[in-house]
């Protein structure tokens, strides 16, 4: 199968009635999530990816950064001169009321989505671990499709993952799962799904391309 390339045909300026982004989270963690997180992007159906920037492969990330162009990148600061395309956070501490304000000030000065208040509704039961126990039926190729048939629905929704190949070394409560993400995300039965499904893949970077859309819509109507 060729690789997940998000939004192709958006530059017509009809959206489409579904849309996906495919986030991998945890970018610059580890070598192994950084080739999971390509692997994804390149061989299945990931968009978009979130970079931690203090972290021990987190160069690396940032050089294939410039590699995989079409694969949308947020962090809190600006990497090689180039703006993110969204704001979120590790485990999603930007929640917190203290913190919320500055960073969705910080989106406003960057013109950019933050994760759980923007226009991409956030759907973050793609996770295989609860009550200290694995469950990798919940991010096999079925409880995805189960999760597409449930979640999807008109406009903009973001699948966030935590996807990455197992290395030695690597510290997380949340290991042998990410290797389950990455096969699942690579599985022709999923990108045939999202076809039959009629979802468009799009990366954060099209959001505006998107807004654009529907405000010319809504002019000519």
């Amino acid at each position: 199968m060729g690789a997940a390339r998000p939004a192709v045909g958006l530059a017509g300026c009809e959206p489409p009635v579904k849309c996906l982004i495919v986030n991998g989270d945890d970018f610059g963690a580890s070598r192994g999530i950084n080739r999971g997180i390509v692997a994804a992007h390149e061989g299945g159906i990931l968009t978009s990816a979130s970079l931690l920037v203090d972290r021990a492969a987190s160069a690396e990330a940032a050089a294939l950064v410039r590699a995989y162009p079409r694969l949308s990148v947020g962090l809190h600061l600006e990497l090689a001169g180039e703006p993110p395309t969204h704001l979120d956070s590790h485990h999603d501490v930007h929640h917190d009321p203290r913190v919320l304000p500055h960073v969705l000030a910080q989106a406003r000065r960057d013109g950019v989505p933050v994760r759980g208040h923007s226009r991409a509704r956030h759907m973050g039961r793609f996770y295989g671990q609860w009550g200290g126990r694995t469950h990798p039926e919940q991010i096999g190729v079925d409880g995805l499709l189960r999760l597409l048939d449930a979640e999807i629905g008109e406009g903009v929704t973001e699948l966030y993952c935590h996807l990455g190949y197992v290395e030695a070394g690597f510290r997380s409560s949340y290991v042998a799962e990410r290797q389950v993400e990455v096969r699942t995300l690579c599985d022709a039965r999923v990108r045939q799904a999202i076809h039959d499904r009629e979802i468009r893949l799009i990366g954060f970077r099209d959001l505006p391309v998107l807004a654009a859309c529907v405000v010319a819509a809504g002019e000519a109507t």
